[in-house]
């Protein structure tokens, strides 16, 4: 890395960076995908509610509500570990800096310490959002399922004395 700085530069400085850098740009726009949908998704069901029969399956009913949550999971899992393997790889690279120049000057070591940083954040913007969305939205299906359950249990006891 030349101690020539860029913002350019701080994610794409070689190539472990720049797929580093990548990866985490790549999970935050599936995981703000999938965040975008879940809104619409849950937009749509509070505007028009579904209708529940007696016999209805209500996994069945709710599986989509529970779609894809299991990227975001994923991302806020990994997506910190990701951001720190660049930490590690700038630090190592303002170490091999400092080893090359003979020299422990800023200019030597803040490339790297850059890097570094830039590549937490990225890690940090990329988990953040996916770990409340996906708080957020399980959160809301389990207490959908939980509506769904006692509505259909309700339906059957009125059903029973019905019949009885």
């Amino acid at each position: 890395m030349t101690n020539n700085f860029s913002l350019l530069n701080l994610f794409t400085g070689d190539f472990m960076t720049f797929f580093v850098s990548l990866t985490l740009v790549v999970a935050s726009i599936m995981s703000w995908t999938v965040i975008i949908g879940k809104i619409r998704m849950w937009h749509y069901q509070r505007t028009t509610p579904m209708k529940i029969r007696v016999d209805a399956s209500i996994d069945r009913l709710i599986r989509p509500f529970d779609k894809n949550l299991w990227f975001l999971a994923m991302v806020s899992y990994v997506a910190p570990f990701i951001g720190l393997f660049g930490t590690i790889w700038g630090v190592m690279d303002s170490f091999a800096s400092i080893g090359a120049n003979q020299s422990v000057s800023i200019g030597v070591i803040a490339p790297g310490l850059a890097t570094a940083l830039g590549t937490t954040a990225l890690g940090l913007i990329a988990a953040v959002p996916a770990a409340i969305a996906y708080q957020y939205f399980t959160k809301k299906a389990d207490e959908l399922y939980d509506a769904m359950d006692d509505a259909c249990k309700d339906a059957r006891t009125n059903s029973n004395k019905k019949q009885g």
